[in-house]
């Protein structure tokens, strides 16, 4: 996970790059370096500022779609010609600092980074956050698949081991139970919304109307139904500048597994075995013992 603070002086290793967090390795340095981090922590937050945060694999990719045409009023343009990491750039990336002067405001950014770790100008600011849940067991399977087609994350072995990484919080950004305790403890006020992956699977105009909602941008019914349309799962999967196919294959082979996989909700019980459910219940729940904040799933 990432450290308390950033080092004055960063550690390397026997490739020269800064320590990273849990799964990373050399080759996704070229990301996510102490000098990213560093950027992140002094970056100046807008008060017009609008952040989608999630734990990895709860719905990033479709909030990078989903925010410019809500900001924009539904204008398509965005998410046909520009790659959505540069729309919506990762606030703990090294090419926000490549594109932050292209974005316009309202500027649109996500991030995987725990509320502690966030710049002090966020706390400050009046920005906004729109913070995605996902049921962890679903997160936990389409990290699995997504380390397989990764270049830059090491092999996750069997599903059982990489079970046993994932809830000991040797994955990209820790435990998924810290990350969002941190969040939903993280009194904000009416300046956070929490909404569910599942959600948004469900029924994607309502949830698109409780963001446009949230954000004041009054959206037209007519304009919500577009959205909704140009940010199904299908449309993204057949929109290059949204499927990382764009990405050379040493990045993300694609031929392992497609960066968007399925986009469903309950996956998980096509691969838990009873015994892994019951020990993934178990501990997810014991860390999770004594807050205020109910679960919108169960965790059986």
């Amino acid at each position: 996970m990432f450290p308390n603070q950033l080092p004055s002086k960063p550690k390397t290793g026997k490739y020269g790059e800064a320590y990273l967090p849990f799964g990373f390795t050399c080759t996704s340095a070229k990301a996510h370096t102490t000098e990213s981090l560093e950027y992140a922590q002094n970056f100046c937050v807008e008060d017009t500022d609008v952040f989608a945060i999630t734990y990895p694999k709860s719905g990033t990719i479709w909030m990078q779609e989903i925010l410019p045409l809500v900001l924009n009023g539904g204008d398509l343009t965005p998410i046909h010609t520009i790659p959505n990491w540069e729309r919506v750039p990762w606030l703990e990336e090294k090419q926000l600092a490549r594109v932050v002067d292209k974005l316009a405001s309202p500027r649109a950014l996500v991030s995987h980074l725990p509320y502690s770790l966030m710049p002090p100008s966020f706390c400050t600011s009046k920005a906004k956050v729109i913070y995605v849940m996902r049921n962890p067991k679903d997160i936990m399977v389409s990290s699995y698949y997504f380390h397989q087609m990764a270049g830059c994350l090491e092999d996750p072995g069997t599903f059982e081991e990489f079970m046993d990484k994932f809830l000991e919080g040797k994955v990209m950004f820790g435990k998924w139970t810290d990350h969002v305790k941190s969040w939903r403890n993280s009194e904000l006020g009416d300046r956070i919304m929490y909404i569910t992956y599942e959600e948004m699977v469900e029924d994607l105009p309502a949830s698109l109307r409780h963001i446009s909602d949230f954000l004041g941008c009054n959206l037209t019914e007519e304009v919500i139904q577009k959205i909704a349309e140009h940010c199904s799962f299908k449309s993204m999967q057949n929109n290059n500048m949204s499927n990382f196919s764009l990405m050379p294959k040493v990045c993300m082979d694609s031929d392992k597994s497609p960066f968007l996989r399925k986009g469903i909700a309950g996956d998980w019980k096509n691969h838990f075995s009873s015994e892994q459910l019951a020990r993934f219940t178990s501990v997810i729940s014991k860390e999770l013992e004594g807050e205020s904040f109910p679960l919108p799933w169960s965790l059986d």
